[in-house]
Order: C-alpha cells, then sequence, then structure tokens
C-alpha cells in the first residue's frame, strides 16, 4: 500500500514529461505553419512583382513595336509619293512650258494679222514660219487616273484577335514548381545536389541547377542539362550553400517556376594533392592535377590522408596523354617514395589500360580503358578488424569497388595493419594527363 503514492508520483512525472514533449511538438509544428505561412506570402508578393513588372515591360515593347512599324509605314507612303509625284512635275513642266510658248505665238499672230502696211506681209511670212517649227498638234501623254498610284492603308483588324488571344493565354500562375530538389549530399569539397519531378503532367527537357553561399544575393548557373543529379565543387567546408532547381518543358523555351531552396553544407576536408611535386602542376585548389613536361616521374599523392572508409572516392580525368602500362589512378595505406607506380604493395589502383591492381598484382578482372571523361570511383569498407588465420599475411581486410565506364570490379584487400584514412595518390610516365579528384 505504501509503494501506491509513489506509482502515482512516477506517472503524474511520466504524464508531466509526455506534456511537455507533446507541447514541444505542437511548438515545432506551429514553427512549420509560420514558415509555410511566410512561403506563401513572400512568394505571393513576389509574383505579384514578376507579374506587374513583366506586364509594365510587355506594354512598354509593344508601344515601341507599334510606333517602329507605325514610321516604317509612313516612310514608305512618303517613298511612294515621292517616286510617284516626280514624274507629275515633270509632265506639268512640260505642258506649261508648251502654253507659254503657244500664248506667245498668239499674241505674235494676232499682231500680224491686225497689223497694216508694207510690213505686214512680212510678219505674217514670219509668223507662219516660226508656228512651222512649233509643233502644234504634238501634245504631251497625260497618264489617266486609273494609271497611278491611289495610296490606301491596309489595315488586318484579324490582328488584334489573335494578340488577345495571345494575351489571353499569355503567363500562368504556378502554386508549385515542377521540380524540387530531392537530396543533398556532402562530398569533400563538394555537395551532390539530386533532385525529381514533382508534377507527373510535365515532361521536362531540360534541368537548371543553381547555387550560392547563403551570405550572397546572387544566384549562379552551374549546371544544365537533362540529368537529375549533379556535383557542385568548390565548396568550401562548413559554409551554408543554397541550391535550386528549375525545368525546361519539352519543346519550350521558358523555364519554369524556381524550387524552394535548399541548404547544405559539407563537413569533409577536400582533398588535395600535394604541392610542390615537379613532374605535376595543379589548380589553385589543388584538386586537379596535371602531368607536365618535366621528366620527374613517381607517385603523385594526396596531401593528407583524407579519405575514410565509407565514402565515395571519385576521381575524373579531365585529359589524357600517352597511355603507359605503369600508370595508376588509386589509394594506399602510407606513402612510399621511390615508387614510379602505385602498382606496388600497400595499394590498389588501376591502370590506364583498364588493369587492376592489389597489393602489386594484377587481377584477371580487367575495367575498360581509361579516356577522355572517363570516372573512376573507389568504395572501400572495412570487412574485418584484428588478426586472421590466414596465409596471405594480412590482418587488416578491406572490400574495395572500383568503377569506371559502367563496369565494376569487387576484391578483397589485406592490409599489413589496420588504418583509418588512406592516401590516394596517381602516376603518368607521359605529360597531358589531368585529373580531377573529390
Amino acid at each position: 500500500m505504501e509503494l501506491e503514492p509513489e506509482r502515482l508520483l512516477q506517472e503524474a512525472r511520466e504524464n508531466v514529461e509526455a506534456a511537455q514533449s507533446y507541447r514541444r511538438e505542437l511548438g515545432q509544428r506551429l514553427q512549420g505553419l509560420q514558415e509555410a505561412r511566410r512561403q506563401i506570402k513572400e512568394s505571393a508578393s513576389q509574383t505579384r512583382d514578376v507579374l506587374k513588372q513583366h506586364f509594365n515591360d510587355l506594354k512598354g515593347t509593344l508601344g515601341k513595336l507599334l510606333d517602329e512599324r507605325l514610321v516604317t509605314l509612313l516612310q514608305e507612303v512618303d517613298t511612294i509619293e515621292q517616286e510617284t509625284i516626280k514624274p507629275l512635275d515633270d509632265c506639268q513642266k512640260l505642258i506649261e512650258h508648251g502654253v507659254h510658248a503657244a500664248e506667245d505665238l498668239v499674241q505674235e499672230g494676232e499682231v500680224a494679222i491686225l497689223g497694216g502696211g508694207g510690213e505686214q506681209n512680212e510678219k505674217l511670212w514670219n509668223f507662219t514660219k516660226k508656228a512651222s517649227h512649233i509643233q502644234l498638234d504634238s501634245l504631251p501623254e497625260v497618264p489617266l487616273l486609273v494609271d497611278v498610284p491611289c495610296l490606301s492603308a491596309q489595315l488586318d483588324d484579324s490582328i488584334l484577335n489573335i494578340v488577345k488571344d495571345h494575351i489571353f493565354k499569355h503567363g500562368t500562375v504556378a502554386s508549385r514548381p515542377p521540380v524540387q530538389i530531392e537530396e543533398l549530399i556532402e562530398k569533400p569539397g563538394g555537395i551532390i545536389v539530386r533532385w525529381c519531378k514533382v508534377d507527373d503532367d510535365f515532361i521536362a527537357q531540360d534541368y537548371r541547377l543553381q547555387f550560392r553561399k547563403c551570405t550572397s544575393n546572387h544566384f549562379e548557373d552551374v549546371y544544365v542539362g537533362s540529368e537529375t543529379e549533379f556535383i557542385v565543387l568548390h565548396i568550401d567546408p562548413n559554409v551554408d550553400y543554397q541550391f535550386r532547381v528549375c525545368a525546361r518543358g519539352d519543346g519550350r523555351q521558358e523555364w519554369s517556376p524556381w524550387s524552394v531552396p535548399q541548404m547544405g553544407h559539407s563537413t569533409l576536408v577536400p582533398h588535395e594533392w600535394t604541392a610542390g611535386f615537379e613532374g605535376y602542376s595543379l589548380s589553385s585548389r589543388r584538386n586537379i592535377a596535371l602531368r607536365n613536361d618535366s621528366e620527374s616521374s613517381g607517385v603523385l599523392y594526396s596531401s593528407a590522408p583524407t579519405y575514410f572508409c565509407g565514402q565515395t572516392l571519385t576521381f575524373r580525368v579531365e585529359t589524357v596523354g600517352q597511355p603507359d602500362r605503369r600508370d595508376s589512378i588509386g589509394v594506399c595505406a602510407e606513402k612510399q617514395n621511390g615508387y614510379d607506380s602505385l602498382q606496388r604493395d600497400q595499394a590498389v589502383c588501376i591502370s590506364t589500360n583498364g588493369a587492376v591492381f592489389v597489393n602489386g598484382k594484377e587481377m584477371t578482372n580487367q575495367l575498360p580503358a581509361v579516356t577522355s571523361g572517363s570516372t573512376v570511383t573507389f568504395d572501400v569498407e572495412a570487412v574485418t578488424l584484428g588478426s586472421t588465420n590466414n596465409n596471405e599475411g594480412g590482418n587488416f581486410k578491406l572490400r574495395v569497388t572500383i568503377s569506371s565506364n559502367n563496369r565494376e570490379v569487387v576484391f578483397d584487400w589485406l592490409l599489413d595493419q589496420s588504418c583509418g584514412s588512406l592516401y590516394f595518390g596517381c602516376s603518368f610516365c607521359y605529360p597531358g594527363w589531368k585529373v580531377l579528384v573529390f
């Protein structure tokens, strides 16, 4: 009976904790509602501003186009008028000259007829001689009215119906964009962005991905294409970035509304090649290595063991040089200077001809040859920790998957000692090879 109060007290405490948890959950949901309300309000306000600005711009552009067309038509009227009036002006001058000549001849003839005396015959003779030189029966051709232009404006009123139809169909208001960002996956020095369609009726032809630092006001284009996944590189660690995506419908020119921006960051240290190696030139971020013309040979290693088991390490071959079977791209337990290739103990690699090497031994399985644009990925997982009862000399087993050109090989890699992280490296005998690591 004495335990009953304790049970009641315990139940009361549990109920209080449950109520507190319930209150926290409700508070989070209220916050979610506020964010949803804010998104609706802000997007509605932005949409109004965009619509007003667009239609104001459209009205201004249409007004300019109509003014330009009016000027062009008026110029055509002026040109036709000038070109067709000129022959009439020339004809008028000729007629007026004839009128003046006829008037002078009439006056001279009347004087000769009315004149008397002995000089009359001479005046009549001179007048008759002069009149014979003037072609009084030759009249200039005057065009009929049907033969000269009668200008008019041909204006098709149906354009109003066409424009009205286009205007009434111009623009739409979408309550949701047809594509949304689905997942953000952090990578060393990068973030993989995946997106998907959320409108089954929308047929996407291309996608457009943009990103920005959260401290920036300007989004930058980083990808345009038909894929639904892209890795954004040159990401600074522990810095927040925003990503958004839109789509272009099949056969359309305009882009859809942007997706809801998603924020992501990478906590992983970017992969870097070791600087100062004579045979290789590095990019500013040291994630791209170019085999130069130096006669120096050897393996270019990572600056630190930044590759951890369970991650995916990716090499992308940007350009190629002359291949050699001693070439190598891979990972190793530790740096070992004095070697020309990763085809050695405590390392796994792929040669540019597709051959796979494990601890210096070539495997029977082979991958396609490495070409420009090839992507080679390494996935390493710990299988066994501690000592093993085998005669292969290893006490730490890793399962390695190497993928290249849509093919992969899977094998176990035995190391002499356990290691939490690995180095990566590459070696090329001839210049021209450029490799990006991420």
